[in-house]
Order: C-alpha cells, then sequence, then structure tokens
C-alpha cells in the first residue's frame, strides 16, 4: 500500500508544481501590463462590474425587457446564473479552500476583496457560463464572448486568482452552462 501511497504523492507533487509553474509564468506575463493606466482601468473595471455576476444579470434583465423574442433565455440564464454561482461558491470552493495570490502595495484602483477560495475563479465561471448561454442570441454573441474574456484576464492582471483558478473557473462555466441548457431544453422543453 506504501508504493501507492508514494506514487500517488509523487504524482501529486509533479502536478502541484507544473501548475505553480503556469501560474508564475502567467503572472509575470501580466506584470508589465499592471504599470499601464489603460490597463488597470480596463480590467478592474470589468472585475468589478462582473462582482456577484451584475453585469450577466443586467444583459439577461435587459434581454428580457428590450428584445421580447429572448424572454425565454433571459429567464433561463437568469436561473442557471443562479444556480452557477451557489455551486461554485457554496459547494466547489468550500472543497479546495486555496489562497488567493498575495499583492504587495496599494492597488492602483479600488477593487473587493473577496473572502472565498481562489479556487475556481467565480468571476470566470460566471463569465464563461454568460458567454454559453447568450451565445444564441446573434447580437450578443461576440459582445458577450469579447467581454467575458476580458472578464477572464481581469482576475489574473488584479491579483485576485491565479491563472490556474481561471482555466479552471473557464472550464466549470462551460461545463455547467452546458449540461444546465441540456436539463433545462429536456425538463421544459424548447429548440436549444
Amino acid at each position: 500500500m506504501r508504493v501507492f501511497d508514494r506514487d500517488a504523492t509523487a504524482s501529486r507533487n509533479k502536478i502541484i508544481e507544473i501548475v505553480s509553474r503556469l501560474d508564475s509564468a502567467v503572472d509575470s506575463a501580466f506584470e508589465p501590463l499592471r504599470h499601464k493606466e489603460g490597463a488597470n482601468k480596463l480590467f478592474y473595471s470589468a472585475s468589478a462590474l462582473a462582482d456577484h455576476s451584475i453585469i450577466w444579470f443586467i444583459v439577461a434583465l435587459s434581454l428580457y425587457f428590450l428584445r421580447p423574442r429572448y424572454k425565454k433565455e433571459a429567464l433561463q440564464a437568469a436561473a442557471i446564473l443562479f444556480a452557477e454561482s451557489g455551486f461554485v461558491n457554496v459547494i466547489v470552493k468550500t472543497i479546495f479552500r486555496r489562497q488567493r495570490p498575495i499583492h504587495v502595495g496599494d492597488r492602483p484602483l479600488p477593487l473587493r476583496q473577496p473572502l472565498t477560495s481562489s479556487f475556481p475563479s467565480g468571476h470566470a465561471t460566471a463569465a464563461t457560463c454568460a458567454a454559453v448561454l447568450f451565445g444564441d442570441v446573434k447580437y450578443l454573441k461576440w459582445p458577450i464572448r469579447i467581454f467575458a474574456a476580458t472578464v477572464v484576464m481581469s482576475r489574473v492582471h488584479v491579483k485576485i486568482h491565479h491563472a490556474s483558478d481561471v482555466i479552471a473557473g473557464v472550464g466549470v462555466g462551460w461545463v455547467f452552462a452546458n449540461v444546465a441548457k441540456r436539463t433545462v431544453t429536456k425538463v421544459f422543453g424548447g429548440s436549444n
């Protein structure tokens, strides 16, 4: 049994080392941007707009009231985003309890400091979920995808998440949104 334990520990340590190198390399790549006023305004603003999925609920609400044709999609997106938030913040993050990156010194702009685990990124999960959920709305597809990608990158830029946190968040968001859409379609019917 001890041979398996040693092998499992060695494999786990190798994975941790690879993830740490990835996180460090991505963090280093973002470092020059952290000294650019324009990049800071873009990424800090994107991060703030996505706090508590506010921007995604605003999109759903706007779609519901301004585009009656998409009322069903708007309600579905809001419900799935609400469920995703609960799943990630109440269940997944309590399992991992990963420390957030250390930020030394003052931040260039105000930023809400989350109290939950760093892994996975809730912002990245919700942004990816929104990109999938609003992907069927022709005129929203690309603006949402671009803004979602900006939100995902913002979490590394502002040093609230490690790169591996946002990569995991993108994966969780994509899977959650697709499974939820299929489930809602099967249960309630529809063309999704």
